[in-house]
C-alpha cells in the first residue's frame, strides 16, 4: 500500500493550499466583493430563471466534470505503477522509479490541481475514495505515518478539506446526486467510464433513496 500512497500525496499537498473561488477576494488595500447575479437559462422558445436547486446541481455538475478525470487517471496510473513496481527487485531501483514518477506528476499536474477551489478539492477527495476504495488521510497514512496524515488532514480542513471523507452514495445526498451526474455523463459519452473500486448497486441505490424520499414527505406532511 506504500507504493499506492505515494501518488497520492502528490495530489493532497496542492488541495490544502487550494483557492476557494466562490469567496470574496482581498488584495493589500483593496477588498473586491463579488456581486450574485440571477442566472438565466436560455432556450429556443425563451428565457427561465433557475431555482435554487437547478443552480447548485449545474455548480455540482461543474465540479464533478473538473475532478473526476483526475481521480480517474489516479487510478490508472496506481494500476500501472503496481505494474512496474512487481518488476523491480531492489529498493534502489523503486527509489529511482518514484522519483522519476514524482518529477511527472509535478511538471504535468501542479499547475492544474493548483487551480482547483477549495469545494473542487473536496469532491476531488470523494472522487478518490470511489476509485479506489480508500480516503486520502489513509493513503497517506501509509506513506508517512499516522502523525503526517493527522497534520494533513488538520491542515486541510481549515481549508474545508476533511482528508477522511468517504464516498456514501447509499446515505448522502450528495453522493447519490454525484453518482448521477457520473452515470449520465458516462452514457452521454461526455467523460470516460471507470466503475467505483467497490460496485455500486445501481438498483439497490435508487430503492434506497426512493425509500429515504418517501420517508422525509410523510414527515413533512405529519409536521
Amino acid at each position: 500500500m506504500k507504493k499506492l500512497a505515494y501518488l497520492f500525496f502528490f495530489f493532497i499537498s496542492f488541495l490544502s493550499f487550494a483557492q476557494d473561488k466562490d469567496s470574496i477576494v482581498t488584495t493589500t488595500d483593496t477588498i473586491h466583493y463579488t456581486i450574485e447575479l440571477e442566472e438565466v437559462i436560455l432556450t429556443e422558445n425563451g428565457a427561465y430563471t433557475m431555482t435554487e436547486e437547478q443552480k447548485r446541481m449545474a455548480i455540482l455538475k461543474r465540479r464533478v466534470y473538473k475532478t473526476y478525470p483526475y481521480a480517474k487517471m489516479a487510478s490508472e496510473k496506481l494500476v500501472a505503477m503496481n505494474a512496474m513496481m512487481e518488476k523491480l527487485k531492489t529498493d534502489k531501483e523503486k527509489k529511482k522509479y518514484f522519483k522519476i514518477v514524482e518529477k511527472y506528476l509535478t511538471e504535468e499536474f501542479e499547475a492544474k490541481l493548483k487551480k482547483l477551489s477549495r469545494k473542487d478539492g473536496q469532491i476531488l477527495v470523494k472522487l478518490i475514495n470511489r476509485q479506489t476504495g480508500s480516503t486520502t488521510f489513509d493513503l497517506i497514512k501509509d506513506l508517512k505515518s499516522g502523525w503526517k496524515a493527522f497534520w494533513s488532514n488538520s491542515t486541510a480542513r481549515l481549508f474545508d478539506i476533511n482528508l477522511k471523507t468517504e464516498y456514501k452514495p447509499y446515505t448522502v445526498l450528495e453522493d447519490f446526486n454525484i453518482e448521477s451526474i457520473l452515470l449520465t455523463a458516462f452514457e452521454n459519452n461526455i467523460l470516460s467510464r471507470q466503475a467505483a473500486k467497490e460496485p455500486i448497486d445501481l438498483d439497490k441505490l435508487i430503492s434506497t433513496w426512493k425509500e429515504k424520499t418517501a420517508e422525509m414527505k410523510a414527515e413533512q406532511t405529519n409536521q
